[in-house]
């Protein structure tokens, strides 16, 4: 029995389609998917009969719960390793840099988990439509990881720090929370994206979306936001957890706790990566970081011991080193952005940049 690829590419009308396919895996991303759809967005660039591009996942669970990290453990835990997923980052990279300053409509369809990778393929993109089922996250600092894929830019970018509580946090948001934090443009229920996508083939995106966006449900954020942006104010991690633990509410007393779970030391990198990516402002160059923190990554215990306790042992029980914050250096954290020489990620500047 021939199997299918893990991309669908094809064309409805006037659409280009991309079908993540993997159902199985919530069509987490490998190397060979970044590729299939990199040479789909290459052939319709160039082809007048196709206007409009939307990526779906396929299965009812969600469009993409982010890279294949099973393949990342895989690689960074056998001795000399880690070319491979720094190969793949280089590639993803270069791909959610692409799907920013593509010149057609590019229309994500974030419907249930969107994580990691799968927000580097979406969020980037010019429509990104959200569903009641929306949970949208930037989960890195659970697995020893800085959020990448561009997720600290568009995170840098939410109103006062929302972002930075999502990205040291990892807390996944609804509908609403992703159209306040920026993350996505407009909310359509679930049942009527079938519908949408039918028109999209034989209309412009710009006339059929605004026939079926309507109001999100309530969200969180909006109400929590002072707290969130007094405590996350603060210059260090453990700042933040003291501010938390002082706010004197159950929300924030969680959010400490929940802080707790995480890499120490990918909580304070992540936290520098957010600082440096606001004063970066552009895609490109925090990408470019992006690729510096990821491949810095796979030289620490934590990366390898956060997928073996999340995905591989599921035993949910990561034995961070350092184990606490104040145990992290501030040379830990600087390692995490050295140059890497010839190996660096460079991206040419978005037109007009």
């Amino acid at each position: 029995m021939n199997e299918q690829p893990p991309v669908l590419v094809h064309t409805e009308g006037r659409v280009g389609r991309l079908v993540l396919n993997r159902p199985r895996a919530l069509n987490a991303l490998t190397h060979e998917m970044v590729r299939l759809i990199d040479g789909a967005l290459t052939a319709w660039q160039h082809d007048d009969a196709v206007t409009t591009v939307v990526i779906t996942g396929a299965g009812e669970r969600g469009l993409c719960a982010g890279g294949d990290i099973r393949a990342i453990h895989q690689d960074a835990s056998t001795p000399g390793g880690g070319a491979a997923s720094a190969a793949f980052w280089r590639d993803e990279y270069r791909l959610n840099a692409r799907i920013a300053r593509y010149p057609k409509p590019y229309v994500a369809v974030m419907d249930g988990i969107v994580m990691g990778g799968g927000v580097g393929i979406s969020a980037h993109g010019g429509i990104r439509i959200v569903t009641e089922r929306s949970r949208i996250a930037m989960p890195e600092t659970g697995i020893g990881l800085v959020p990448d894929v561009g997720g600290t830019h568009l995170l840098s970018q939410a109103p006062g720090e929302l972002g930075t509580h999502l990205a040291l946090t990892g807390a996944a948001v609804g509908a609403a929370d992703a159209l306040l934090c920026g993350l996505a443009d407009h909310y359509v229920p679930a049942a009527r994206i079938p519908r949408l996508i039918a028109e999209l083939a034989g209309a412009d995106a710009a006339e059929v979306i605004p026939r079926y966006a309507e109001p999100a449900p309530r969200g969180e954020l909006a109400e929590q936001q002072e707290w969130i942006d007094h405590c996350y104010q603060a210059d260090t991690v453990e700042e933040i957890v003291d501010r938390l633990l002082a706010q004197g509410t159950l929300a924030a007393k969680e959010t400490a706790e929940t802080l707790w779970t995480k890499s120490p030391t990918a909580l304070k990198a992540t936290l520098s990566a957010m600082r440096r990516a606001r004063a970066l402002g552009r895609l490109e160059p925090v990408l470019e970081q992006d690729y510096r923190t990821s491949c810095a990554a796979l030289a620490t215990h934590d990366l390898v011991e956060g997928i073996r306790a999340q995905v591989i042992d599921k035993d949910r029980d990561p034995r961070w080193s350092p184990a606490a914050l104040g145990e992290v250096t501030e040379e830990d954290v600087a390692r995490f952005f050295a140059p890497l020489g010839e190996r660096e990620l460079r991206l040419p500047p978005a037109d007009g940049a």
